[in-house]
């Protein structure tokens, strides 16, 4: 396993499925991951590419439902790149591991075993915290993870389309309020969009958006049905609890 230098935790997602080690401190594994993992379309056999990966959550967790996939998850920050590593290797997943900065030229990229028009599916939680109303985290690792720049999403976006085959699937979450931000990124050679907004309660304002985009896709983009993080009760929706325990899926995973 890794030297790892910080305080690790290992816990269970998936209804206990996946098991991974993370740092305690800072950026944690959460709802994100498990939803953008369950709205991510890819079938056996097919390479699948999770950016910004962390310590691996949602690609491992696609691995997990799908079986036989060429994974390659890429993280620039090498202590989390060396935890994704172990996290697949402890989960007994066949993954590629790249350390790799998401804003890299497609001659990096390529070096790395990631050339153009190879990709079947990417997935992506990007940082997404708009810098001018966000006080940033005091942990480095944390606010890197949530703290967005201007140019944060068109870039990767920019470089999913890149690597994604023609008629490749992109997934993406983002924060609700930056929809316009998400549109305008995937204009340039993406559509067929499918969004999904995500509520943490019902009869509030949505809090994130999921969006699958196909590159090269024609057909006009679709509004689905919100999902609801917990009912009106306050409690956990049932249709929630059955996603995030790994055995249902997400509109946007279903062809």
């Amino acid at each position: 396993m890794s030297d790892f230098t910080l305080e690790l935790t290992e816990d269970a997602f998936l209804g206990g499925q996946l098991l991974l080690r993370q740092p305690k401190a800072g950026h944690r594994v959460g709802h994100d991951a498990l939803l953008l993992a369950a709205s991510c379309r890819a079938r056996t056999g097919e390479r699948v590419v999770e950016l910004g990966a962390g310590v691996g959550a949602a690609g491992l967790a696609v691995a997990k439902r799908v079986g036989c996939l060429d994974l390659v998850l890429v993280e620039i920050n090498p202590a989390l790149a060396a935890l994704a590593r172990d996290n697949a290797k402890a989960n007994g997943i066949a993954a590629q591991i790249c350390e790799l900065d998401v804003t890299a030229p497609a001659q990096t990229f390529a070096a790395a075993g990631l050339p153009p028009d190879g990709a079947d599916a990417v997935l992506m939680n990007p940082p997404f915290n708009d810098a001018a109303r966000h006080r940033a985290s005091p942990d480095q690792a944390r606010a890197a993870a949530h703290m967005a720049q201007p140019a944060t999403l068109q870039h990767w976006v920019a470089a999913a389309r890149r690597i994604l085959k023609s008629g490749g699937v992109l997934t993406l979450i983002w924060r609700a309020d930056g929809l316009s931000e998400a549109l305008a990124a995937l204009d340039h050679g993406f559509g067929s969009l499918a969004v999904l907004p995500v509520h943490g309660d019902a009869g509030k304002p949505a809090i994130r958006i999921l969006i699958r985009a196909l590159k090269g896709g024609r057909a006009p983009t679709q509004i689905l049905p919100s999902l609801m993080l917990n009912g009106t009760s306050a409690q956990p929706d049932t249709y929630v609890t059955e996603i995030l325990a790994g055995r249902r899926v997400l509109p946007l995973a279903i062809p």
